[in-house]
């Protein structure tokens, strides 16, 4: 499911935007749900970072708080790095800031255009967000590839345990079931690469959920095929509880 997150400071403008999307969904009948639609930027904060589902998100710049439309996009970046972010403004202006702070954003829609045209885009936007979920799922990658010195390793995701930050800098180990390896690499990209079976449970590790064996929720230790442990902090613990549960 793709949840869809709307911030704009004017009643009226949200409320246009929020009948918009509300007619996309019942036209194309997808799997849509508005999770969350408010004036204020940290109020979308604090339902995204609840969610484990990719999100779209409708955002205005200027939003009459301490925090504008392009920190809340930063922000969301951190919970959902592969969440689609749309800036709908009358600021056209500032576009040329979404690359500058590198948001990736999807499009970036002026209020003023012409209501048909705002609406297409709209539209575009989230039919595009519908299809690249769709094709994520369906290519399904079962390899990872990774260069340590001269040699290419290419090895099955089921092999893999977990990947580790280094005490060397900028490097990763990766545990798998037969093998340990090293290389350069941020675990942050790597987790931004890496499909939904692998989760981060900490600030240092990357796990496989498939190959997880026991967690021990009062130690704060998730055990491993093998023998393998890793830590898991509290707040990366509630998210593994609730893709346990489903």
């Amino acid at each position: 499911m793709l949840k869809i997150y709307i911030c704009e400071d004017i009643a009226i403008q949200r409320q246009r935007i929020k009948e918009i999307i509300e007619n996309v969904i019942v036209m194309e009948s997808i799997d849509f749900k508005i999770a969350c639609v408010a004036d204020n930027p940290y109020e979308i904060l604090q339902v995204a970072k609840r969610s484990e589902d990719v999100g779209i998100y409708f955002l205005d710049i200027d939003l009459g708080t301490n925090m504008d439309g392009l920190e809340l996009a930063k922000r969301i970046r951190a919970y959902d790095p592969r969440g689609f972010i749309i800036f709908i403004t009358t600021h056209s202006e500032m576009s040329y800031l979404t690359f500058l702070y590198k948001l990736e954003a999807m499009d970036f829609i002026l209020k003023d255009w012409d209501d048909a045209e705002v609406r297409e885009r709209v539209y575009q936007c989230m039919l595009d967000a519908h299809e690249r979920v769709a094709s994520r799922k369906n290519h399904v990658q079962d390899t990872f590839h990774v260069k340590v010195n001269d040699r290419q390793y290419h090895i099955p995701y089921d092999d893999i345990l977990f990947f580790e930050t280094s005490k060397s800098a900028h490097k990763i180990i990766l545990h798998g079931k037969n093998r340990i390896m090293e290389f350069y690499g941020k675990i942050k990209d790597l987790e931004n690469s890496l499909d939904d079976r692998f989760y981060r449970c900490h600030c240092s590790y990357l796990i496989n959920k498939h190959n997880i064996e026991e967690i021990d929720y009062e130690a704060k230790i998730i055990y491993l095929n093998g023998g393998e442990e890793c830590e898991m902090s509290t707040r990366m613990m509630r998210g593994l509880k609730r893709w346990l549960k489903k």
